[in-house]
């Protein structure tokens, strides 16, 4: 219906000028607003801030340790960073949201690697883990190449999803099992089993997200001309549920949440 549809803006200049990032998404630069170059790119990161100050909130209540804090700040600043990238197109706003994706990473790793082992090794870990952050840093300052970017980021979030994986079988259940020996038949704690099977149904439901997000990511770079051409269209407000980078952001944020 005419009356609920309206067409994109024609291409523009927009209010932070000419673009300095060396990535550059299928979402239509100022298309939607002259204040913001990539309104849905922008909007979808308001997830990640809600999530970590949910995530925040979790950890403070139950007292988990301050790395899990620390992690849920680096979510915050991912969303920040991100909302600021795509909005303005400016490159040292591109480096927050990117540099802040690699350190929050590494909080996680430290995270997993760190639990239950000794002050010694904590301490090898994250020196071990700064000097890593620092090393992509420097290599992606100077490269400025994004492939470089993005292969760190997948290979330390691999590394982080599968090491926890090995832990919950390999630590967890044990541990699990060895404490549900000890308790009274009528128990209200949970049994190992249901308790695993949980943890692994979120596993599941989180990887799938995320690489759900992700194989929409790559649709949307393959075939952004013909992604636009349908979007234009459909017309607004409905086109923006082929914004396939927007869909990155929700499902990126909520399967990483898992």
């Amino acid at each position: 219906m005419p009356t609920l549809s309206f067409p994109y803006h024609e291409p523009r200049p927009g209010f932070w000028g000419e673009k300095t990032v060396t990535l550059n998404f299928c979402e239509e630069d100022y298309a939607m607003s002259y204040y913001c170059a990539e309104v849905c790119n922008s909007i979808t990161n308001f997830l990640f801030l809600w999530l970590g100050v949910r995530g925040i909130k979790t950890c403070l209540k139950y007292g988990h340790p301050p790395i899990f804090l620390v992690t849920f700040i680096g979510y915050i600043i991912v969303g920040c960073g991100s909302t600021l990238f795509h909005a303005t197109l400016k490159y040292p706003m591109q480096l927050v949201d990117e540099l802040a994706m690699i350190y929050t990473t590494c909080f996680m790793a430290y995270a997993t690697f760190a639990y239950a082992r000794s002050i010694r090794f904590a301490v090898a870990l994250g020196t071990g883990l700064v000097a890593l952050a620092y090393f992509i840093t420097a290599i992606y300052y100077h490269t400025k190449d994004p492939q470089f970017h993005q292969a760190a980021y997948a290979i330390l979030t691999a590394t982080v999803v599968f090491s926890n994986m090995w832990i919950m079988e390999k630590v967890l259940r044990p541990a699990l099992k060895a404490r549900e020996d000890k308790q009274p038949p009528n128990s209200p704690v949970p049994s190992t089993r249901a308790t695993l099977s949980q943890m692994w149904i979120m596993v599941a439901t989180g990887l799938s997200i995320f690489l759900g997000g992700y194989f929409i990511w790559v649709l949307d770079n393959t075939y952004c001309s013909t992604i636009r051409r349908w979007r234009h269209q459909i017309q607004l407000p409905w086109a923006i549920l082929l914004e396939g980078h927007a869909w990155w952001h929700l499902m990126t944020g909520i399967g990483a949440y898992y």
